[in-house]
């Protein structure tokens, strides 16, 4: 069995629990994914499956696309990505897979890419406490001194700088699966998960 699920983040919102305790939980439309090829040790050197989401048309494939799909008997998908597998002999290529794989109470990993941010001084990007607001400090965001002196008389690659900020493969792992609704296709996981509302996202299990 597949060990992931290809989602799509639709919003927050709010849950109350039998404790009466108000629980945030970010909504999230996985599955039904189908399995368009298995990988295996022998022909790949390794073992997972390729799930497809999101169908279309083929005339808005291309012809590898086509092939490819076509060897698993079904249409072309606009989002292919691969998951590690517990047991690949329980399934084949053409099969669904659904929220089934996933239980309330279960710790998951959730990736997806950050919002993008633009450019961000180093307060923003990296957290950092800035100079002081007072007493003629001319820099009171910036980042402060960056390099050394005479020697070693450059700045060491990696610094961390003012930049593009955001917009970057991010996972946030140990998320708690609150419910499970198969009949409306979604899965409500507590706390906030990467991306903006529409933007595709991995479910893995630990």
């Amino acid at each position: 069995m597949t060990k992931g699920m290809i989602g799509k983040k639709l919003g927050m919102t709010r849950l109350f629990v039998r404790e009466g305790l108000s629980v945030p939980v970010t909504v999230i439309e996985a599955g039904p994914a189908t399995v368009v090829q298995l990988k295996t040790r022998e022909a790949d050197g390794y073992t997972a499956v390729q799930l497809g989401f999101s169908p279309k048309d083929e005339k808005h494939s291309n012809k590898p696309e086509q092939g490819h799909a076509s060897k698993a008997g079904v249409k072309g998908f606009r989002i292919l990505r691969e998951f590690q597998a517990t047991d690949g002999e329980d399934l084949q290529p053409g099969a669904q897979v659904t929220l089934g794989i996933f239980a309330p109470g279960e710790k998951i990993s959730v990736t997806g890419t950050s919002k993008g941010k633009g450019f961000a001084g180093v307060m923003k990007r990296h957290g950092f406490r800035g100079g002081r607001a007072t007493h003629g400090c001319l820099t009171p965001r910036g980042p402060g001194s960056i390099g050394c002196a005479a020697d070693p008389s450059r700045v060491f690659p990696g610094r961390r700088m003012a930049g593009h900020a955001g917009a970057a493969r991010t996972t946030v792992k140990n998320l708690t699966v609150v419910d499970v609704r198969p009949e409306y296709g979604v899965i409500l996981v507590r706390g906030a998960v990467p991306g903006p509302n529409g933007g595709l996202v991995l479910l893995k299990k630990n």
